[in-house]
């Protein structure tokens, strides 16, 4: 972790203990940013100058960019959606409007060419062209911070938006979240609610997908992404979902 333990630091002097001769850095970011992935890798590299100023790493060291169109990624996320609307009655499910929220970013990380704001749109449409039933659905981008220009449109006013022209049932998908925390847990399931009956806006349904945390198709994709970088490491005869045949250490 780069904000809170373990940090890389720690965790290279437990792989030196534990003989650890292949690394995969495998960024919780399915689609890649340099503020969030890259940043992460940076960290990662200043940590290992340091602690190995001479290059004399003892693992071989691979990198996952991104893996936003991963089938499993993309079928666990829509297994989700898919729980949320059976918790509502027929009527409402076809009522309901898809609300896709990622994390934003100034634009001017866009404009200079940071990849992440594509990636999220194309894994919208990726998930909805898996779908057998449309529900209409709209991009949006949650917690900017700081002066400046970030993208549009923000979550916030969009559900308002939705909520003045008529549409009362809502459902939220953080889409650039792949785990539960206080984005997608207060600032959507609660603090976006509240802030809503506050102002006066009334609706009948907003409910946020739950994140993919352990999904079992989540956790496979992650492991066919290890495995990708990997493939000319390991035998094909040693690739199991249960190898423990190579050593190998999983960083986030």
């Amino acid at each position: 972790m780069r904000y809170w333990l373990p940090f890389a630091d720690t965790v290279m002097d437990e792989m030196v203990e534990d003989g650890i001769t292949h690394t995969v850095l495998m960024p919780l970011y399915p689609q890649f940013s340099w503020t969030t992935t890259g940043s992460s890798f940076r960290d990662w590299e200043t940590v290992l100058q340091k602690k190995f100023p001479n290059g004399s790493k003892p693992w071989k060291e691979f990198h996952v960019k991104n893996y936003y169109l991963n089938e499993n990624y993309l079928r666990a996320f829509n297994e989700r959606i898919d729980e949320a609307l059976e918790e509502m009655d027929p009527d409402t499910r076809q009522k309901t409007h898809f609300i896709f929220s990622a994390h934003g970013t100034p634009l001017l990380e866009v404009r200079s060419g940071d990849p992440y704001t594509v990636e999220i749109k194309e894994t919208m449409e990726a998930i909805m062209a898996r779908r057998e039933e449309k529900n209409s659905y709209w991009l949006s981008f949650q917690s900017r911070v700081g002066p400046q220009k970030w993208t549009q449109p923000n979550t916030e006013d969009l559900v308002k938006r939705h909520l003045e022209y008529g549409i009362k049932n809502l459902l939220m998908v953080p889409v650039a979240f792949v785990t539960d925390h206080i984005e997608t847990l207060f600032e959507l399931g609660v603090e976006l609610a509240e802030d809503l009956e506050e102002e006066g806006y009334e609706f009948e349904n907003l409910k946020v997908v739950q994140g993919l945390n352990d999904h079992p198709a989540f956790i496979k994709a992650l492991a066919e992404e290890s495995l990708h970088v990997l493939k000319h490491e390991i035998p094909a005869e040693a690739v199991q979902w249960d190898n423990t045949t190579t050593k190998k250490a999983v960083t986030a």
